[in-house]
């Protein structure tokens, strides 16, 4: 007897197209809901390619699209993973990220290896502290490209050398990303701008390969603890990698005219979006005062 029949012969009923397995329970995800995903993951790529960020609108997405917050910050990596992976290889095309290089791998393992141990780390992590100074962290980095050095497409003196950059810098952020994570982006591009001496351009294709690294690293994790949704991050993805090429063709065309705003523009809507949540101190404060009688 077939395992998709009953007993009297009928069929049982079968997993309908669009749902999936989430901590033992079946959930079902519309088709509409589906494509709003993936155009959202269009417009979040897009951006994400050029200045990083894009999880500020994915997030959101996956929440109101009904995933608790631990299976939306997972099923984020997997889009994240395939968006930034796009990127990095429309970069390298372009000859913006040269493989053949041992920079290149030491880079890309360190923030690998950064992100696993943050994730092993995760449980033990000062969590309530770094979003408390998380925010004040990207407003100094949107200060930092708004009125510091003037940002170029031309490549400037190191002031650190590419392994001790990885062990120092990228190894760190990584850590970061695979702990926490907003803003990790951010990090990686002021970072090879101020201290690896990298070009507009070029920073921001190997923030991608950074991000990428650490994403997958991320995504390793989550996959194993079951937290991730198939279908919504498929479905994100298939936007996201569109949306990355779109995003990586701009960055290419327009360099530092289009990088440098977009930067500022997203690392202040980030600490912003995080100042103002209710579990900030900010955001705590502000809700206490409009709640308190006048």
């Amino acid at each position: 007897m077939s395992s998709d029949t009953s007993c009297d012969g009928s069929a049982r009923r079968r997993r309908p197209p669009d749902a999936f397995a989430l901590h033992g329970r079946l959930v079902s995800i519309p088709p509409e809901v589906l494509l709003v995903f993936a155009l959202v993951g269009l417009f979040a790529g897009a951006v994400d390619a050029i200045a990083g960020g894009g999880g500020l609108i994915t997030v959101p997405a996956l929440l109101l699209g009904g995933l608790d917050p631990v299976s939306a910050v997972a099923t984020n990596k997997l889009q994240g993973t395939f968006g930034t992976a796009m990127s990095t290889f429309r970069f390298a095309r372009a000859g913006m990220i040269d493989f053949r290089s041992r920079e290149a791998w030491g880079l890309a393992a360190a923030a690998f290896a950064g992100a696993i141990a943050g994730a092993a780390l995760v449980a033990f992590a000062p969590v309530g502290a770094m979003r408390t100074a998380l925010p004040f962290l990207l407003l100094a980095t949107a200060l930092y490209f708004a009125i510091g050095p003037k940002m170029s497409d031309v490549d400037a003196k190191a002031r650190l050398s590419p392994a001790v950059f990885a062990l120092a810098i990228a190894a760190p952020i990584g850590l970061y990303d695979g702990l926490f994570g907003p803003g990790a982006g951010s990090f990686y591009m002021i970072g090879l701008v101020a201290l690896a001496g990298v070009g507009a351009v070029k920073a921001v294709a190997r923030t991608k390969l950074l991000n990428f690294s650490s994403n997958l690293a991320g995504l390793l994790f989550f996959i194993a603890a079951g937290h991730v949704v198939w279908a919504a991050g498929l479905a994100m993805a298939v936007g996201t990698v569109v949306g990355a090429q779109i995003g990586s063709a701009l960055a290419l065309r327009h360099g530092v005219r289009l990088v440098k705003p977009l930067l500022i523009v997203v690392s202040l809507a980030l600490a912003l979006r995080l100042m103002l949540d209710a579990s900030h101190p900010v955001g705590a404060a502000l809700r206490a005062m409009i709640a308190a009688p006048s």
